[in-house]
C-alpha cells in the first residue's frame, strides 16, 4: 500500500514539476532582480522634488472662494495647494471625482492641453521640450499605468526623449503619475513583471489576475510540500541503496540526484517562499482584521469643512513656514476639530502652520492622544510610546517611513496598534491580531524582514541572495529533468525492423 501511494506521489510531483518548473526558476531569478530593480512608480516626496515653489504673492484667491468656483454641494475630502505649469492651483478632491481651480484667477481648470502637458514633463524630466515626442494619449491599459494608484488618474499625455525617459502626464490633473527610464524597464521586465506575472493582458483583468496569482501560488506550495516529502522518503541514513561506485542514501543519481539533495536543503524554504506569495493577495479572512476603529478618520476627519480655514489665508501661512522650508505643497487639513496649514518641501520636510500662532514641528503627544482618546470610545489607550528607531512592525530598508513615530495601542478585541507621525497627525502603519500574523506569514516569509537582519546590511542581502540561489539551483535541475521526462514521452518510437533468416 505504502509504495503504491509513494509512487503515485512520485508520478504527480514528476508531472507537477514538468508543469511548474519555468515559472518556479522564473519566480527565484525575478525575485533576485527585484531585490535591486524595483517597479517604477513615482512617490510623494519625489514628485515634490522636482516641482517648483510656490510664491504667496500669487495666491489670489482664497480657500472659500475657490471652493465656490468648483460648484460642489458636497464638502471635499482633499485640498492640496500647489504648482499646475508654473501657477498656483487648488486641488480639490471628493472621493473619485477631483477638481482644479487656480489660485491666481478663481478660473476652473480643464482637461490639460498636449501644450501644457508636453511643459510639465519637460519640467520633470530637465530636458528641452523640442526633444520630446509624443507617444499619444494612453486611454487603454498600458504596461507602465497598471497599479491603481496611477490608473484612476488617467487618460495619460506620454512623452519620450531620445535618452530613454518616457513621462506619464494626467490629461484631468496635470500631474505626473508615472516615469520610467530605459534602465527601470529592463530592470521591470527581468524583476517585477514576470515575478509579480504583470503582464499587460492579464494585470489588466484585476480579477482573472489575482485569481491566477492564487492558484498558481496554491499549486507552486502543495508542489513544494510533496517534494519534500517525497524527498524524506527516499531518503536512507543507513545507505541501502548500492551502485557501482559504492553505496547511496538516495535512490538516484545525475541531475536527479541533485533535485533531491537541494530539494532536502532548500525545499522548506521554496515552500515557504511560495506560500508567503499566496499569502500576499490577501486569500485568507484569518489575516485580516474586521472591526477596527478608523483612527486615521478619528485624527484627521473625513470631510473638510471649508469654514475652519478663515482665520489665516494660505498666502500668509506659506510667508509663516518659508522660515523653515520651501514650500512646495501646501495642504489644507483638520486635526480634531482644529483647522491648519500642511506645508512641505523637498526630502520630505513639513512643518505644521496652525490658524492662529506660529508654525509647529509637530504636535505633541498628548495632543494626540487626546483626541484618540474620545474618538475610540468605549475603547481606551492600552499603551503609548514614542518609537525613534524602527520594529518589529514598523520597518523600512530605505528609511523612507518617517520616524519618530507615535505607537498607541488600544484594550479592544483585535488589539488595535498605531504608528502615528506626529508632524501630520495621520496614521503610517496599523496592525491588529489578525494582521501581526500575516505579517510575518507574507513579510518575514518572503522578504525575510527580519528586524536583527533586515537593518543590517549586506547581512540581510548576503543570506537571502544565497538562499534564492539555492531555491534558483533547485529550479534548474527540474527544468532539466522536465525535458527529459518530454523528450522521453513524446520521442518517436523506433520501429523494430523483422528478422530475416539467411537461406542455406
Amino acid at each position: 500500500m505504502m509504495l503504491a501511494v509513494r509512487k503515485w506521489a512520485i508520478l504527480i510531483h514528476r508531472w507537477m514539476g514538468v508543469g511548474f518548473c519555468v515559472l518556479f526558476c522564473s519566480w527565484f531569478v525575478s525575485g533576485m532582480v527585484l531585490m535591486y530593480c524595483p517597479y517604477p512608480e513615482i512617490d510623494g516626496a519625489e514628485r515634490l522634488e522636482r516641482v517648483g515653489v510656490i510664491e504667496p504673492g500669487e495666491i489670489l484667491v482664497d480657500p472659500q472662494a475657490a471652493f465656490g468656483a468648483t460648484r460642489s454641494t458636497g464638502l471635499p475630502s482633499q485640498i492640496r495647494l500647489n504648482l499646475l505649469d508654473g501657477r498656483p492651483v487648488y486641488r480639490f478632491t471628493f472621493g473619485r471625482r477631483s477638481a482644479i481651480v487656480r489660485a491666481d484667477t478663481g478660473e476652473p481648470v480643464g482637461n490639460v492641453s498636449q501644450e501644457v502637458a508636453l511643459r510639465i514633463a519637460a519640467s520633470w524630466t530637465g530636458l528641452p521640450a523640442a526633444a520630446g515626442s509624443l507617444d499619444g494619449l494612453i486611454e487603454t491599459d498600458d504596461q507602465w499605468t497598471l497599479e491603481t494608484s496611477v490608473l484612476q488618474y488617467g487618460p495619460f499625455w506620454k512623452f519620450a526623449w531620445p535618452n530613454g525617459e518616457e513621462v506619464y502626464v494626467s490629461q484631468r490633473s496635470g500631474e505626473v503619475m508615472q516615469a520610467t527610464t530605459r534602465g527601470s524597464r529592463i530592470g521591470a521586465y527581468f524583476g517585477a513583471i514576470p515575478h509579480w506575472l504583470f503582464f499587460t493582458p492579464l494585470r489588466s483583468r484585476s480579477g482573472l489576475w489575482s485569481q491566477v496569482v492564487i492558484w498558481l501560488s496554491g499549486a507552486g506550495t502543495m508542489l513544494s510540500i510533496l517534494g519534500l516529502v517525497i524527498g524524506i522518503w527516499v531518503y536512507s541514513p543507513s545507505k541501502s541503496f548500492r551502485f557501482p561506485g559504492g553505496a547511496s542514501s538516495l535512490p538516484y543519481v545525475g541531475p536527479k540526484r541533485w533535485h533531491v539533495i537541494l530539494g532536502l536543503f532548500f525545499g522548506v524554504i521554496t515552500c515557504t517562499w511560495v506560500f508567503s506569495g499566496l499569502m500576499s493577495m490577501g486569500p485568507f479572512a484569518w489575516v485580516e482584521d474586521q472591526n477596527q476603529p478608523n483612527l486615521g478618520k478619528v485624527l484627521r476627519g473625513n470631510l473638510l469643512d471649508i469654514q475652519a480655514f478663515h482665520g489665516k489665508t494660505p498666502g500668509a501661512a506659506i510667508v509663516q513656514a518659508s522660515a523653515s522650508l520651501q514650500v512646495k505643497e501646501l495642504e489644507l487639513a483638520t486635526v480634531g476639530d482644529e483647522g491648519f496649514y500642511l506645508a512641505t518641501g523637498d526630502a520630505g520636510k513639513s512643518v505644521m502652520v496652525p490658524m492662529a500662532g506660529n508654525p509647529r514641528a509637530a504636535f505633541t503627544a498628548e495632543q494626540i492622544l487626546e483626541i484618540v482618546k474620545r474618538g475610540v470610545a468605549p475603547a481606551q489607550i492600552a499603551e503609548s510610546r514614542l518609537v525613534k528607531e524602527y520594529d518589529a512592525y514598523y520597518l523600512d530598508r530605505h528609511n523612507r517611513l518617517p520616524l519618530p513615530v507615535l505607537y498607541v495601542q488600544l484594550d479592544d478585541a483585535a488589539k488595535s496598534a498605531y504608528y502615528i507621525d506626529p508632524r501630520t497627525a495621520q496614521v503610517v502603519e496599523s496592525y491588529g491580531v489578525r494582521s501581526r500574523r500575516g505579517r510575518w506569514l507574507y513579510h518575514g516569509l518572503h522578504s525575510f524582514d527580519l528586524p536583527w537582519l533586515y537593518a543590517n546590511r549586506p547581512s540581510w542581502d548576503i543570506v537571502v541572495l544565497l538562499l534564492m540561489s539555492g531555491g534558483t539551483a533547485l529550479s534548474v535541475t527540474s527544468l532539466i529533468l522536465a525535458f527529459r521526462v518530454i523528450r522521453r514521452k513524446f520521442r518517436p518510437k523506433r520501429r523494430s525492423l523483422p528478422r530475416t533468416v539467411n537461406a542455406l
